[in-house]
């Protein structure tokens, strides 16, 4: 996917202030607008204008679109980091399927979540002029051990907005969350009165957290599920075996069938992600052979290879 720089679509410095960028977008406009253009190109011209206006002329985005697009140049490869979005305060507007159509893929790539899958209800005007204030949300990361303890964080959040010049600007607050026992991949923490203020006298939106967890360096998460790489000795393998298997939340016996062989993946059920219901832990086997480094594992590789009938390619010959 090649990156896009939407300072250069409109013309501007990437230290232009909203009336620079609305001034620049009007004039685009004129000129690539089809209905009155007789540019040859117009009409695929107005698209990419109209796509680098919908983004700089929103601080949310343009915040997003300036933490992701440092050191990059125009039609270079890209691709957005994992988590790059981490700690940022979103309103909850997002973008229409109609504002979309027509866009591009790096748009969608970048901006496709903006606002998407947390509904929430801002803006909402009730008796006497009152309205609810706006939800935001943001997505945070955390440690895997906090799922299986509970804890309580220090979360700071970078909110975007304009200075009295019109530029963006980033912001921080700071919030302590209390991290429940048993939240999984996804679920949100709904902070009460966290969101933008209402108006009229209305309550404040709600400030929605999407939980994601941190790579672990053994663990891999998928929703409730815990996957394992779980390494065994040949005769753990051969005999059968109860092994300890580390987790954050402690050390668990777990019985390996003998004759287990690599590859083969074992489900203990209720002992993945502590939420409710529990998930389940996925141990993959993978039989690990000692080195013959010494002289008596040679001797022993070399008396098994004399004394057992084992043939590990028998069911591949042609």
């Amino acid at each position: 996917m090649e990156f896009k720089d939407y300072y250069q679509t409109l013309g501007v410095s990437r230290t232009a202030s909203a009336d620079e960028i609305k001034k620049a977008f009007r004039k685009l406009a004129r000129k690539y607008h089809p209905d009155v253009s007789k540019e040859r190109d117009a009409e695929q011209r107005m698209k990419e204008v109209n796509e680098a206006n919908t983004v700089l002329s929103d601080p949310e985005k343009r915040a997003a679109y300036d933490q992701l697009g440092r050191g990059y140049q125009p039609g270079q490869d890209f691709r957005p980091p994992p988590d790059w979005d981490s700690g940022f305060e979103f309103s909850n507007r997002g973008f229409s399927p109609g504002e979309a159509d027509g866009f591009s893929d790096f748009f969608a790539e970048i901006f496709g979540r903006m606002g998407g899958g947390m509904n929430g209800f801002g803006g909402h005007r009730g008796r006497g002029g009152k309205a609810r204030g706006e939800d935001h949300h943001a997505k945070v990361v955390l440690d895997l051990d906090d799922t299986f303890t509970g804890a309580t964080r220090q979360i700071s959040l970078r909110v975007p907005g304009l200075d009295a010049q019109g530029r963006v600007q980033l912001s921080t607050r700071t919030l302590n969350v209390r991290i429940p026992q048993g939240v999984h991949e996804g679920q949100v923490i709904r902070l009460a009165g966290q969101g933008a203020p209402g108006s009229g006298g209305g309550v404040a939106g709600d400030l929605l957290l999407e939980i994601h967890f941190r790579p672990h360096a053994h663990l891999r998460v998928e929703g409730r599920e815990l996957h394992l790489t779980l390494p065994v000795a040949p005769w753990e393998a051969a005999l059968g075996a109860v092994v300890s298997v580390h987790l954050p939340g402690g050390a668990l016996k777990v019985r390996i069938p003998a004759g287990a062989q690599s590859g083969r993946q074992l489900r203990v059920r209720g002992k993945g992600i502590p939420s409710s219901p529990p998930g389940d832990l996925l141990l993959d086997i993978q039989v690990v052979l000692p080195p013959a480094n010494t002289a008596q594992a040679r001797e022993l590789y070399e008396k098994m290879a004399s004394e057992l009938a084992f043939d590990p390619r028998q069911e591949v010959r042609v």
